[in-house]
């Protein structure tokens, strides 16, 4: 009992250092996380104020007052980033200092802006020296962000190797508390070993008389244990109940004969569905994991053929845009139409349950069966595949399933169903996260996220790489005169026309409003430029229709720069020379394209 009870106090002062690590490792990651919100609210504000800036911009050049709305918005997103910074950092004194800092000094430009856009509103002459001021206090608030985010970031790294020394901590108490602690377990059994091992030879002699056939052996004497002794009551009880049972003892040998050949059958039955089903869960895994139609096409024809074995055939999946049950993946040399067929050319669609003929002339011929010139309708299986009521595929079968094969067509079908929901539903979620609702474009999310590679893959190929910077000359005069569906109706014009005319490979992008984003890999501005004037020609002569009315030309100006190594490498400053380029063509009497400066210097050199 004493050895117990110092196993049990061992085990509770283990278990209690163990959760005071784990507090101290809480705490830090705690600490980690705060580090981790003042550097993404720090860049926020450095963000919204550089958008301010790009907004004042081209309020100085369109004199639109939506510019002017964008930098007021933009400037109190930057000042409200700023404040919680400012109050992220009330726990560390001298990085407060450092953000009550950046935070005057991104209220003076926010001021400093306003005081911009008032001027460019009322043509003051004043405004270049507003606007060198501005620059000289953006430079300022960046060289104060930069330090504050470095020291945080060092102190980010600090948090970092508290935590990792914390976690180490615990690795120690586990190396060193375990083997401790199984030490004092295993003296505890070998006490407890040798309080049991008389009573237990005791009985173990008993029950070897009783298995040597001297039934009236019993176990007498005491046993030193409560527990023991009701162990040796049960014994002899037991043994009075066998003497009685023996004489029905060759009945029950044949009832035992004939459940053993039971247990038999079943637990081949449950050896082999326990295969079908780790097979399946195999196939599962892998079509939960496929992105694409030919990946879920390529598990489908590896793992169909093992489960269901010498039975070839199809998957179509259900398109709901076209009606059509479209072939997915064959296996066994099974040949099917490519343009599949509708819905109700299945009888297992139309009545939501399996249909199948066995022979010719058992049952009514699907019509998809008849069509199939590679097909012969004497015997197949259709299996619908079904989810909350909603057609989503069916599974046809060259032959006749025999019904040992049920169950694991059963289990197949609802593992294929899944799948392709959740394939269905990945992809819409996909197409919803990187494409413009409006104009069926590309986003500017994503837009990003491929300049940012295009630019890797030209930096390590040293291939050309430019960009198209564009937007709907005067689009604010649809807006006011036909209403804003009918802005909607132009943007939807020329992003159709931009689609149909630029190559494949180039990424169209709606980056915002009016303004759209070309990604040009491969060419430089010169050849690209050719085609960009081909596309405003052809958006120049379209007449787009709203509401029974013509709403004029349309045109549109356009910029283009091309990549330069001295350039940044998450593409903000080639987009920003392109941006530029198109300011010259708006500046220069719209409906034009310009080419960047820099690439025509370089072009220049090259000729």
């Amino acid at each position: 009992m004493i050895l117990c009870g110092m196993v049990c106090a061992v085990l509770v002062l283990f278990g209690g250092l163990l959760l005071e690590e784990a507090a101290q490792m809480h705490s830090s990651l705690s600490w980690v996380s705060h580090s981790a919100e003042v550097l993404k609210t720090a860049n926020q504000a450095l963000g919204h104020l550089r958008a301010a800036e790009s907004a004042q911009r081209a309020y100085l050049l369109n004199h639109e007052p939506e510019q002017a709305k964008l930098i007021e918005s933009e400037s109190q997103q930057a000042r409200r980033s700023a404040a919680t910074i400012a109050w992220l950092t009330l726990d560390n004194p001298s990085q407060n200092a450092r953000a009550q800092n950046v935070r005057a000094l991104i209220d003076d430009r926010a001021a400093n802006l306003h005081q911009s856009s008032e001027q460019i509103r009322q043509r003051d002459p004043a405004e270049p020296a507003t606007s060198a001021r501005g620059h000289f206090i953006m430079l300022l608030v960046e060289a104060r962000l930069g330090d504050f985010l470095t020291e945080e970031r060092m102190l980010s790294n600090s948090r970092m190797a508290t935590a990792g020394s914390r976690l180490d901590g615990i690795r120690w108490l586990v190396v060193g508390g375990v083997p401790i602690t199984m030490l004092l377990i295993v003296l505890m059994g070998l006490v407890l070993i040798r309080r049991i091992r008389r009573p237990v030879e005791a009985m173990m002699a008993v029950m070897s008389q009783l298995g040597a056939g001297d039934r009236s052996a019993r176990i007498e004497g005491a046993m030193r244990s409560e527990e023991f002794e009701r162990l040796a009551q049960g014994y002899n009880a037991m043994a009075d109940e066998l003497s009685v049972a023996v004489a029905d003892q060759n009945h029950s040998e044949e009832r035992l004969r004939i459940a053993n050949l039971e247990l038999s059958r079943n637990s081949e039955e449950l050896r082999e569905r326990g295969e079908v089903i780790e097979l399946l869960g195999g196939m599962a895994h892998r079509m939960q994991a496929a992105r694409t139609d030919e990946e879920l096409a390529s598990v489908i024809r590896v793992f169909v053929p093992r489960v269901l074995t010498d039975m070839p055939g199809a998957l179509y999946a259900h398109n709901n845009s076209r009606n059509l049950l479209v072939p997915i993946a064959a296996w066994g040399g099974l040949e099917v139409e490519s343009s599949g067929f509708a819905p109700d050319q299945c009888w297992a669609l139309r009545r939501g349950q399996s249909h199948f003929v066995i022979e010719p002339g058992s049952d009514i011929v699907c019509a998809h069966v008849l069509n199939n010139p590679h097909d012969q309708p004497d015997h197949y299986h259709c299996e619908p595949l079904l989810a909350g009521g909603e057609v989503i595929g069916v599974l046809y079968l060259k032959g006749v399933v025999q019904a040992e094969n049920r169950f694991r067509l059963t289990v197949l079908t609802e593992n294929i169903a899944s799948a392709l929901v959740n394939h269905r539903l990945q992809r819409g979620l996909r197409e919803q996260t990187i494409r413009d609702p409006l104009t069926g474009l590309f986003n500017r999310r994503y837009m990003e996220e491929t300049l940012a590679l295009e630019v890797a893959r030209a930096s390590r190929s040293k291939s050309a790489l430019s960009l198209v910077m564009c937007d709907v000359d005067h689009f604010k005069r649809y807006n006011d005169e036909f209403g804003h569906d009918a802005g909607d109706a132009v943007l939807q014009a020329v992003s159709a026309e931009m689609r149909a005319r630029f190559r494949d490979g180039d990424v169209i992008c709606r980056f915002g409003g009016e303004e759209f984003t070309i990604i040009a890999p491969g060419t430089n501005a010169a050849t690209l430029s050719n085609r960009v004037n081909m596309v405003r020609q052809a958006i120049s002569e379209l007449a787009v229709h709203h509401a029974g009315r013509t709403l004029g030309t349309v045109t549109m100006s356009f910029g283009i720069a091309t990549w330069e190594d001295s350039m940044e490498r998450d593409g903000s400053t080639l987009i920003s020379a392109a941006d530029a380029a198109l300011y010259r063509s708006k500046r220069d009497g719209r409906n034009r394209v310009t080419i960047d400066k820099r690439a025509e210097v370089e072009e220049g050199q090259e000729a």
